[in-house]
């Protein structure tokens, strides 16, 4: 009885770095993440013993009265590792069970839910994180800043260096897929040595860096308009989504009229005046020659219109990137 109390009181104090924690509570839609929150919790449990019982579970195998069964006390005093998946489409019976294990965790067994975060079924997610259980963040990774951060961190996991610039390129070449992201970091820091830059990706990712929609939106902003026409053809066939294009474009654009707007000075101080990296203000840089303030409003409107063409404004989504494209480059030798 005390064991089990002091089990209790330890989900209380919610001890976030033990991932043997009697409760964890991975919150997100991220899969690859979702996953490495099983595995880690998994991995300590066969460490401390690798005769560890793991039971994965989907909602539908939880009925009334199943996790009382998984979790009744053993003999043996076995460990045990109870991974419900899709814990808020648990019926309302389940859930009941859950929360009443909650209060009470069951010695040498870890009990991991799944939730995907939103609305459905928040009244067990509320109960969980009250109960102190250990909480894992898995969020969708939406924003491009986000998987830059991720692949960041993936070679810092590794042990490895890797410039700034080739995170950059390895995400504009892979694109949204964190495990192609994870998979990409982990082949690169197996084949090369030493910190691993722009040219090392490029050798391994060329054709599909050639093709992301961020090279698309570099060659217009540089008023390479055959080039930028060639990238968007390689990159719609290939399968880029033309929105992912548009947002490239958007991006680029703004970011030549934010730095031409900006007072002079060091690529650190701009840096943090305009929320970029410094490499990413000495691109711009670059790139923003021959651009006028007129120019940055044409090419605006053309995103615009582009954006309004592939979310169903329009008959020829392919079309209306081109247009885009075109107006994009010609807009950039406006000073010329």
């Amino acid at each position: 009885m005390a064991r089990n109390s002091e089990r209790t009181a330890g989900t209380r104090r919610s001890d976030t770095s033990d991932p043997l924690a009697p409760v964890t509570v991975a919150v997100g839609q991220e899969e690859l993440l979702l996953d490495r929150a099983v595995q880690q919790v998994v991995a300590a449990a066969r460490a401390a013993d690798p005769d560890t019982d793991v039971r994965d579970l989907a909602p539908d195998q939880l009925a009334p009265g199943t996790l009382a069964e998984l979790t009744s006390p053993s003999l043996f005093a076995e460990r045990k590792v109870v991974v419900v998946r899709q814990a808020q489409d648990l019926s309302a019976d389940t859930i009941k069970d859950v929360k009443a294990y909650l209060a009470a965790p069951v010695p040498e067994i870890t009990l991991v839910l799944l939730h995907a975060g939103a609305a459905k079924g928040k009244a067990l997610l509320d109960a969980a994180r009250k109960a102190g259980a250990r909480e894992v963040a898995c969020p969708k990774m939406t924003k491009p800043a986000d998987r830059l951060a991720f692949v960041r961190g993936e070679f810092r996991a590794l042990g490895r260096s890797a410039t700034p610039e080739a995170c950059q390129t390895l995400v504009d070449a892979i694109g949204s897929d964190l495990r192609e992201l994870a998979s990409a970091v982990a082949q690169l820091t197996a084949d090369v040595a030493g910190t691993i830059d722009e040219a090392v990706v490029g050798r391994y990712y060329t054709g599909r860096a050639e093709a992301s929609s961020f090279t698309v939106a570099d060659r217009a902003v540089e008023g390479r308009a055959a080039e930028a026409l060639e990238a968007l053809r390689w990159s719609l066939s290939t399968g880029v989504a033309p929105v992912l294009i548009t947002s490239a474009l958007a991006q680029g654009v703004r970011a030549i009229g934010k730095l031409s707007a900006a007072r002079g000075g060091r690529p650190a101080d701009l840096a943090r005046e305009l929320g970029m990296p410094p490499w990413k203000i000495d691109r711009v840089r670059q790139q923003m020659r021959g651009w006028t303030p007129e120019g940055v409003s044409v090419a605006l409107r053309a995103v615009a219109e582009a954006d309004a063409g592939v979310k169903g404004g329009g008959d020829d989504p392919e079309y209306a990137l081109e247009k885009a494209v075109v107006a994009i480059a010609r807009a950039a030798r406006s000073r010329r």
